[in-house]
């Protein structure tokens, strides 16, 4: 059946979180504090590129208790009545969704090895792993997952990252990801087609059940992270960083997140070496 084109209605819909984020990145950043006088403190404030910092831990306090009082609920029900076998199933097959995401983003990264890599565990997980619910590709062929990111490609075309900004409920972020999450949406082959049938409800409960698991499976993390650090706001910052850094210079491995929540900074923070807060 042919997929009718995108009505005038639908386009401004779709293309409206650009505009927004053009919005939030140019609105915030007309608060950015006064670097210090002072040469050490102002080596300190160009070092943690975080000029809107009372903006931000406003935010994240913000996020803190909507996290306390419903996303961290949420998901510890969720990892109290979904088997854990059952749950590494819904994120291999969330995963799998993003295979077409991934894969534009290796092209336009020139990393072509990878993006073969994507092909054979799209086609293995796809087929042998029933729609990607089994992760065969790495279990049974030694092809472990790899995820890239819009973000992570305007990194490598010499993009710079603009200042450090905390959203509530994605996490930490910065204007380049921001922009880079925007274009990951509007290149997914899977949301044109819901958009172009109006089954736009199923986007969102996609994006839902995503953060939903991403949150679950950091229950354990944060509480940690949360309870070891000094000054959480700028653990999650460092980690963060330090996270984002590893991936877009295609380092070791860790376990993908397939939502933009603040699993992004944390998933591995054990993994981690955390800087000190200051």
């Amino acid at each position: 059946m042919p997929v009718a084109p995108l009505s005038s209605g639908q386009r401004l819909s779709y293309w409206k979180t650009f505009a927004a984020l053009a919005i939030l990145a140019g609105g915030v950043l007309s608060g950015c504090a006064t670097p210090p006088a002072d040469p050490q403190g102002r080596a300190a404030y160009e070092e943690n590129n975080d000029p809107l910092e009372p903006v931000n831990r406003a935010l994240f306090e913000f996020h803190q208790v909507l996290d306390h009082f419903l996303l961290k609920p949420a998901a510890f029900t969720y990892t109290m009545l979904v088997p854990e076998p059952a749950r590494d199933g819904v994120r291999n097959a969330l995963l799998n969704l993003k295979t077409p995401v991934f894969l534009a983003n290796d092209l336009m990264q020139g990393e072509t090895g990878r993006a073969g890599v994507t092909l054979q565990r799209f086609a293995i997980n796809s087929t042998v792993g029933v729609l990607g619910v089994i992760d065969a590709a790495d279990k049974w062929f030694g092809i472990p997952a790899h995820t890239e990111d819009f973000g992570q490609t305007l990194a490598t075309w010499g993009a710079d990252e603009g200042p450090y900004l905390f959203i509530p409920v994605i996490g930490p972020s910065n204007p380049r990801d921001l922009v880079g999450l925007a274009a990951d949406s509007a290149m997914d082959p899977l949301n044109w087609y819901l958009h172009n049938t109006d089954r736009e409800g199923w986007i969102y409960a996609r994006t839902g059940l995503a953060g939903l698991d991403a949150r679950a499976e950091l229950l354990d993390t944060l509480d940690n992270l949360e309870k070891t650090s000094l000054d959480y706001y700028v653990t999650l910052r460092s980690v963060y960083r330090q996270r984002r850094a590893d991936e877009i210079a295609n380092r070791k491995p860790r376990q993908p997140s397939v939502s933009p929540t603040i699993s992004q900074a944390a998933d591995a923070g054990s993994e981690i070496e955390v800087k000190p807060a200051k």
